[in-house]
């Protein structure tokens, strides 16, 4: 009876811990499509490790709230192949998400310099193409900043004249006002570095989130164990 009483605690812990799961599965979906929706407006282009890890946490995010209801089902229905299947899928999204997170960290100085090129290159394209204007006047406007490194990277952008810098790098935005060039009027930060310093002031946010889920995980990883050897043994957990 003693056993029994202590796998019904277990069992119970399950399901708060399943709860949990749920949650940090929104959190992650919603973490991802944070992440690339930033991704989106700094207009990076191609498929490199950076712009892939929102997609990586997204899917991570929908397959811990698929695998959290199969531990669901397996704990009320006390189903051995259940439980086991929820153990093993456990244990390969904590070993995805230690890759996404190595993988973070490795590709970080790489994904900065893609950016910094690709912005660049973008940079070209303004006025010549509504999309990529819109895009990095709102990037300018929404991160308080005026070209990749500074606002003279303006200078070598053609169809901007000389002199001359887009409106969102404004300080107060009017119309034409960045015609006139007034320095104390213009934003002084690049965009890359603002936004690089924007990603490095949340890293450890998303650190301490991804040590918090992975604690929760292995929590779930023992206790699905546990109950799986209570079922194995015939024990009637209800």
């Amino acid at each position: 009876m003693a056993v029994e009483g202590g796998m019904k605690c277990v069992k119970f812990l399950l399901y708060v811990l399943l709860l949990a799961f749920c949650a940090c599965a929104v959190g992650l979906i919603a973490v991802g499509v944070g992440a690339q929706l930033v991704l989106s407006q700094t207009i990076i282009q191609g498929a490199t490790p950076g712009s892939l890890l929102p997609i990586v946490i997204i899917a991570v995010g929908a397959f811990l709230f698929l695998v959290a209801f199969v531990g669901c089902c397996g704990a009320c229905k006390e189903n051995y192949c259940l439980m086991i299947t929820f153990a093993i899928f456990l244990s390969l999204i904590m070993l995805v998400e230690v890759a996404a997170a190595i993988a973070g960290y490795v590709f970080r100085d790489k994904v900065m310099l893609e950016f910094n090129k690709d912005f660049r290159q973008q940079m070209q394209n303004y006025r010549r193409d509504n999309r990529t204007t819109l895009a990095l006047d709102k990037m300018q406007e929404d991160f308080k900043c005026c070209g990749a490194a500074n606002y003279t990277d303006w200078e070598s952008v053609p169809t901007v004249p000389k002199g001359q810098v887009p409106d969102s790098c404004c300080i107060n935005v009017t119309k034409d006002c960045g015609a006139s060039l007034q320095i104390n009027n213009i934003y002084s930060e690049g965009c890359v570095e603002k936004i690089g310093g924007w990603l490095r002031s949340n890293v450890l946010v998303v650190a301490a989130a991804a040590l918090g889920i992975a604690f929760v995980e292995v929590l779930g990883i023992v206790f699905a164990c546990c109950l799986v050897k209570s079922i194995r043994s015939g024990y009637e957990v209800m």
